[in-house]
C-alpha cells in the first residue's frame, strides 16, 4: 500500500513540475517579446559597457573562466550516494571549465543550459551545458561503452518520461553507469537497481537543487 501511495505521490509531482513548467514557457515568451522592444538601446550602452569593461580588466576573468572554483571532496554515504563537501561555485562563463570530478556535478558552467525535460542524447554532450541543468534540479545519467545495452535502453525509457531529467553516454567516468545531480553521485550496477528510482526521488528538483523551478527546455539541443 506504501509503495502505491509513493508512487502515486510521485506521478503527482511529475505532473505538477510540468504544469509549472509550461506556465514558465507562456511568461517567457511574454518576457522575449517585451526584451526585445528595449534591446536596440540596450546594445548600444552595452557595446559600451563591453569595450571598457574589456580595456580595464587585466585578464582575471579568462583564467577563473578555466577552472571550476570548486574546493572540497565526495564523502560517501551509506546508501552509496557520495557527495561533494565543499565549495560549487555557481559563475557564468564562456569557456570550457576543467571540473575535478566526471561526470561534474556542479562549479562555474555556461550561460546556457542543456534541455533536461526528459531529454536522451546519444552523442557526448558539453559539461558546461549539463551542468547549469543540474543546477536546475535535474538528474544526469551518463553510461560507458562499457554498459548493458539492455540497461542503456531502459534507462532511456525512464528519462524519457520523466521531466527535470537527461542522458548521455559519458566515456571518461569511472564506471559504466552513473546518477549525477548538484553536488551528489552515484553508480549504479544496472537499470533495474533500486537505487535509481531512490536516487531519482530525492533529487529531480530534490533539496540540493539551487534553482528549483527554473526552465529545463528552451536551452542548448545537444
Amino acid at each position: 500500500m506504501g509503495s502505491k501511495t509513493t508512487s502515486a505521490a510521485r506521478k503527482a509531482r511529475i505532473e505538477e513540475m510540468r504544469r509549472a513548467e509550461q506556465a514558465r514557457e507562456r511568461r517567457n515568451r511574454i518576457l522575449v517579446v517585451a526584451a526585445s522592444v528595449v534591446a536596440v538601446a540596450g546594445l548600444v550602452v552595452g557595446g559600451v559597457f563591453v569595450v571598457r569593461s574589456q580595456s580595464d580588466d587585466s585578464g582575471g576573468a579568462s583564467s577563473d573562466a578555466k577552472g571550476s572554483g570548486d574546493s572540497g571532496h565526495f564523502v560517501t554515504g551509506k546508501d552509496g550516494v557520495r557527495t561533494w563537501s565543499g565549495k560549487l561555485s555557481r559563475t557564468h562563463v564562456g569557456t570550457s571549465v576543467a571540473y575535478p570530478m566526471h561526470p561534474p556535478v556542479g562549479g562555474n558552467h555556461n550561460p546556457v543550459w542543456l534541455n533536461c525535460n526528459g531529454n536522451v542524447y546519444t552523442e557526448p554532450v558539453q559539461d558546461v551545458n549539463a551542468v547549469h541543468s543540474l543546477e536546475h534540479g535535474a538528474v544526469w545519467v551518463t553510461y560507458t561503452d562499457k554498459a548493458a545495452k539492455s540497461d542503456v535502453a531502459a534507462l532511456a525509457a525512464k528519462v524519457k518520461k520523466t521531466p527535470y531529467t537527461l542522458m548521455s553516454p559519458y566515456a571518461k567516468q569511472a564506471a559504466p553507469l552513473m546518477l549525477s545531480a548538484w553536488g551528489h553521485q552515484l553508480t549504479v550496477k544496472s537499470a533495474d537497481d533500486p537505487a535509481v528510482d531512490k536516487f531519482f526521488a530525492t533529487y529531480v528538483q530534490g533539496k540540493q537543487t539551487p534553482e528549483p523551478g527554473a526552465s529545463c527546455t528552451g536551452g542548448r539541443m545537444k
